[in-house]
């Protein structure tokens, strides 16, 4: 796993099988971000068996079979839509093209799952609703941020324990690596990778549904802007939000791509967690200048004292197991399709009503 390079960040943990081999059969298609590595990762080790990849770049497929040899080239999509084994898609598509593929996928009878954002538009949104509402298929989404981090994952679970009460407030930051040298075009074109608040930001506001136990929420402040980046004038190098739930909880998140070379991560991300009764602070990825570079530093105070929690190989990643049983059970135990919808929903809002602070 590339600890510097956000776009290879592929997590890796121990195998928790929740299916025996071939009974949860899955494929890749469209692999134009290097989540899909961690989206394979957490499925394979939760039982799912890898089948079928298909790109239109032959160098992309031959790297992705590289890592998992198990998979064959399907000489197309439709290969992959028609095989009668293929229980679910994989995607990590250029962002712009995610719903229109799940749209695609779902109505071949299939279940999907979109790396983050999953649309770009507030139609392709719709679209995938009334897709879902047909088909009685699933469009999950990769909000790797929380699904793919032992730290996020232990918060959430000492959040359901009661140990700091109710949940008030949530705040995140999403920091990022921008490597411009190592992204694909489409990744400073607007109209292809939707903003910089519908795209990393949709792991800010997955986080905040919930770990404040909100099925709602409104938009009430949105801002972006081209700092240092002339270059690319269409990139959004900064952004900052804030919602307020139905619930009464708040969120402010802020996202940048002013990671410096010096850290020795991709990203300093943290999220800090108000409850009535204590607060938890979440450092994802490293706890800088301490020279502990390992990640999943979880720290928790309440009536009852403080704590320090280092999660890696705590909780593993419960997702992936719960994932494949709803597609075969046709439950909503690793993610509600409202929960997913409503994050994106919500990015998108904030990216749509965004007032520009400056331009590069």
């Amino acid at each position: 796993m590339d600890r510097m390079n956000g776009m290879m960040y592929a997590p890796e943990g121990k195998p928790q099988p929740v299916v025996k081999p071939g009974e949860f059969v899955f494929s890749a298609a469209h692999i134009d971000h290097g989540h899909i590595y961690g989206m394979c990762n957490g499925l394979i080790e939760a039982g799912g068996t890898l089948k079928y990849v298909f790109d239109p770049d032959p160098e992309k497929v031959a790297a992705f079979i590289k890592t998992y040899p198990q998979a064959k080239a399907a000489a197309s999509l439709d290969q992959i839509l028609e095989d009668p084994e293929t229980m679910l898609v994989a995607s990590s598509n250029v962002t712009s093209r995610r719903g229109p593929l799940g749209v695609k996928v779902m109505k071949a009878g299939k279940d999907y799952f979109a790396d983050k954002a999953p649309f770009t538009t507030m139609e392709q949104l719709l679209e995938a609703k009334r897709t879902i509402d047909l088909t009685g298929r699933k469009y999950m989404v990769y909000y790797a941020e929380r699904l793919h981090v032992e730290g996020a994952i232990l918060a959430g679970y000492m959040i359901d324990e009661g140990e700091i009460g109710r949940v008030i407030s949530v705040t995140g930051f999403g920091p990022h690596r921008l490597g411009a040298p190592g992204r694909p075009a489409w990744f400073f074109e607007k109209e292809y990778y939707g903003g910089i608040l519908c795209d990393i930001g949709s792991h800010q506001v997955e986080q905040y549904l919930h770990y404040a136990g909100e099925e709602d929420a409104e938009v009430v402040m949105s801002h972006v802007g081209n700092y240092a980046h002339p270059e690319y004038p269409e990139l959004e190098d900064f952004g900052e939000c804030s919602i307020v739930g139905k619930k009464g909880s708040t969120n402010y998140f802020r996202v940048d791509w002013f990671t410096p070379d010096g850290l020795g991560t991709w990203g300093d991300g943290r999220t800090f967690i108000v409850g009535t009764e204590g607060f938890i602070e979440i450092r994802k990825y490293i706890n800088i200048g301490t020279g502990m570079v390992d990640e999943n530093h979880v720290f928790l105070a309440n009536g009852k004292g403080e704590k320090y929690v280092n999660a890696t190989g705590v909780t593993g990643f419960p997702f992936f197991g719960q994932l494949i049983l709803d597609c075969l059970n046709r439950t909503e135990n690793a993610m509600t399709q409202a929960h997913a919808l409503k994050a994106a929903e919500l990015c998108l809002k904030a990216e749509a009503q965004a007032e520009w602070t400056v331009r590069a």
